[in-house]
């Protein structure tokens, strides 16, 4: 059962990678831009669900107010900054989102301070579930790998099946010919912008009850999407969910398992317990390496 568990653990935590994944992938795939303030967004979805949970008790309140504020926030950067740099170089990219990162860790600090705050799940989705074999399971958990499913499920009917995911995969091939053509490129990519933030938010959102909620949190998820996108394939939305969902279950199943192994090879369990920390925690990128080496592009490239 404890297996069964920590893949469910796995899971949860790639389909939370897929929410910041999807939106950054996006951004890179068609707009080239390298936005390393995307854990920023993350990061306000999370503030403004925490802070609206707690004044009104409600979170689908708090849902409601994060969303639209991620993308909104996504969207006036975008406007302000990011549309000055479409056409510069990736390092002048890299810099302008990097102080960004500073910048919104600082705002956070200046509005909310600097101790964390805590949010609870939903009334309805508090305590656990029995599984298979009588395993409880969070019931939140479980919620939270369908809200995971059903984005996933929503993006390859956006980009399959609608009128804008077709302009948008245009503008990823051929920007100056849907242009031409009498579309508005600026628009466009804000629109495409904003839905990456607003997913970073539904991510924070979901992320709350489950993490403290404090300025800098985006920061070290940031790096695991980073690998997500890159297993998966830069600009690949079906890349990014495969590629998170792989990247949650091989960073839990090793953190979870790994020092265990090591104590049964290792007569010293202080060095078991140290090597099979350390060997976890580069587990991923380890595993990135693999995959590159297989396949250079990633698994699922977007295809020009």
């Amino acid at each position: 059962m404890l297996v069964v568990e920590q893949i469910l653990n796995g899971l949860q935590l790639g389909v939370m990678l897929f929410l910041m994944s999807a939106g950054l992938t996006l951004v890179f795939g068609i707009m080239r831009v390298i936005n390393l303030a995307h854990g920023s967004f993350y990061m306000i979805g999370a503030y403004v669900a925490a802070t609206v949970t707690a004044r009104t008790g409600s979170f689908l309140l708090g849902l409601a107010a994060a969303l639209p504020a991620a993308a909104l926030a996504g969207m006036v950067v975008e406007f302000l900054i990011l549309r000055r740099l479409y056409h510069r170089d990736h390092l002048d990219q890299v810099l302008a989102t990097f102080g960004l990162i500073f910048f919104f860790n600082e705002l956070t600090r200046m509005i909310w301070g600097r101790r964390p705050l805590f949010m609870e799940a939903p009334s309805r989705l508090s305590g656990s579930v029995e599984l298979v074999g009588g395993l409880q399971y969070p019931v939140y958990r479980l919620a939270v790998i369908l809200v995971g499913i059903l984005v996933a499920l929503f993006l390859y009917l956006l980009f399959s099946r609608t009128r804008l995911g077709m302009r948008i995969r245009a503008g990823a091939t051929n920007r100056e010919m849907i242009g031409a053509l009498g579309v508005n490129i600026p628009l466009l990519y804000t629109l495409i912008f904003g839905l990456g933030t607003l997913l970073a938010g539904l991510a924070g959102v979901m992320a709350g009850p489950l993490f403290a909620v404090e300025a800098g949190m985006g920061d070290s998820v940031l790096i695991l999407t980073f690998v997500v996108i890159v297993i998966g394939g830069i600009g690949s939305v079906r890349g990014a969910f495969i590629g998170a969902i792989l990247v949650g279950l091989v960073d839990t199943l090793a953190r979870a398992f790994l020092p265990a192994l090591f104590r049964h090879l290792l007569a010293s369990p202080s060095s078991a317990d140290r090597m099979g920390a350390a060997l976890a925690s580069m587990s991923v990128y380890i595993f990135m390496a693999l995959v590159l080496s297989v396949k250079p592009a990633g698994l699922f490239p977007a295809r020009e």
